[in-house]
């Protein structure tokens, strides 16, 4: 059973409390999985951006399962490592083997990595193809990072500032991380506001941490995160588990 802190948009993300990581993850396939079909009823299409890591498998494996029809049903992610789709450190990789199996197999996938030599190169046409899908897209599912990254978008990197101009064209942006392995690119800030529902998925008690601290006064440049916390245009909704 989860628990609502705060109903209301307009003051802030809504938050809900799960006893388990399967509760959370459960809550979470069966909310994200009524947005498709309402999608699917109203519009005759959906679109979906969700983001890598092991906390969304979880998840992932549940909403695999949803009977929607899937052959609808756009998927991209909110970034990526420029790394071979093959490759276990792509988030590609991981939404192929834990999302997009048994129904979910028939989804479109929108892949953002390209045979571009570098991310750079390649940010165009990775956006030409998100360009694509339905948008706003129905739901983006984003996580937090402990220094308070989301998507790929770093305290500290070059570019920052304008990959979190919610006012921006939006975008793939070419990151190069301070710490973190490999290259990346990744949807910018204005890109991931296009959608109608931003849903965070965080599990741990550090992580809960963070997202406190998140909310507190500070920039965007320290912690990247409060961002999507603080912005109107679109309501969020923020899943923990310990």
């Amino acid at each position: 059973m989860s628990i609502e802190l705060d109903p209301s948009f307009g003051s802030g993300p809504r938050e809900w409390r799960f006893a388990t990581a399967e509760a959370q993850a459960s809550a979470l396939a069966s909310v994200v999985s009524k947005s498709l079909t309402d999608a699917l009823r109203t519009r005759g299409q959906a679109s979906l951006v969700v983001s890598g890591g092991k906390t969304p498998a979880g998840m992932f494996a549940q909403l695999a399962t949803a009977p929607l029809d899937w052959s609808r049903v756009h998927v991209t992610l909110a970034d990526e490592r420029w790394v071979e789709p093959t490759n276990e450190a792509s988030n590609e990789h991981l939404v192929r083997t834990t999302l997009l199996t048994g129904p979910a197999e028939k989804a479109i996938f929108v892949g953002l990595k390209t045979a571009a030599p570098d991310a750079t190169s390649g940010r165009a046409e990775a956006w030409q193809r998100c360009a694509k899908m339905p948008q706003p897209f129905d739901q983006v599912l984003l996580g937090i990072g402990d220094d308070g990254h989301f998507a790929s978008l770093f305290p500290g990197v070059v570019g920052l500032a304008d990959a979190l101009d919610e006012h921006a064209e939006p975008a793939c942006v070419a990151i190069t991380p301070l710490d973190a392995p490999f290259p990346r690119i990744s949807l910018n800030f204005a890109a991931l506001l296009q959608s109608r529902s931003i849903r965070i998925q965080i599990c741990g008690a550090g992580k809960w941490e963070v997202y406190q601290r998140a909310l507190e006064p500070g920039p965007f440049s320290e912690m990247p995160i409060r961002a999507v916390l603080r912005q109107r245009k679109v309501p969020v909704d923020v899943y923990w588990s310990p």
